[in-house]
């Protein structure tokens, strides 16, 4: 595990609320040099903490309003890289978690109405090694931002 200080940290929030935040914004806000903020910063990439660096999208600007969650589960051979390839086919999908237990995984979706979120749910009951699912429709979300 990396170690990491309150200072790492304040940076860590300052990247994930702004991605695109410099270091000279950075510095005095944290009471650092730029170099200084950029060695932090090239470290926390380094040892793997900071993995990457993305872009937020408001999926209802671009017509996919409804958000759901689909539990699948799958015969039980099934391996979990297929699993995930089975949901991936989707380019509704925007994430697959494989977990413990019953279902074998949830995957993430967004859609324009509800007549495409059957369409995708139908696509993915007839997968291969798909046996169910149970769809959660999303009302409202919130995210911690660290």
């Amino acid at each position: 595990m990396t170690q990491v200080d309150d200072i790492d940290r304040q940076l860590l929030s300052m990247l994930h609320a702004d991605g695109r935040r410099t270091f000279s914004e950075m510095a005095p806000e944290v009471g650092l040099s730029v170099a200084a903020v950029k060695r932090r910063i090239d470290r926390l990439r380094e040892t793997g903490v900071i993995t990457g660096f993305t872009v937020q999208v408001d999926q209802t600007k671009l017509g996919l309003g409804i958000g759901a969650f689909v539990e699948l589960s799958c015969t039980g051979s099934t391996p979990v890289g297929e699993i995930v390839r089975t949901a991936y086919r989707a380019p509704e999908v925007q994430a697959v978690f494989t977990i413990a237990g019953d279902p074998d995984a949830l995957v993430q979706v967004r859609v324009r109405d509800i007549e495409h979120l059957q369409q995708v749910i139908d696509g993915l009951r007839r997968a291969g090694h798909v046996t169910g699912t149970k769809t959660l429709m999303v009302l409202g979300s919130w995210t911690r931002e660290s």
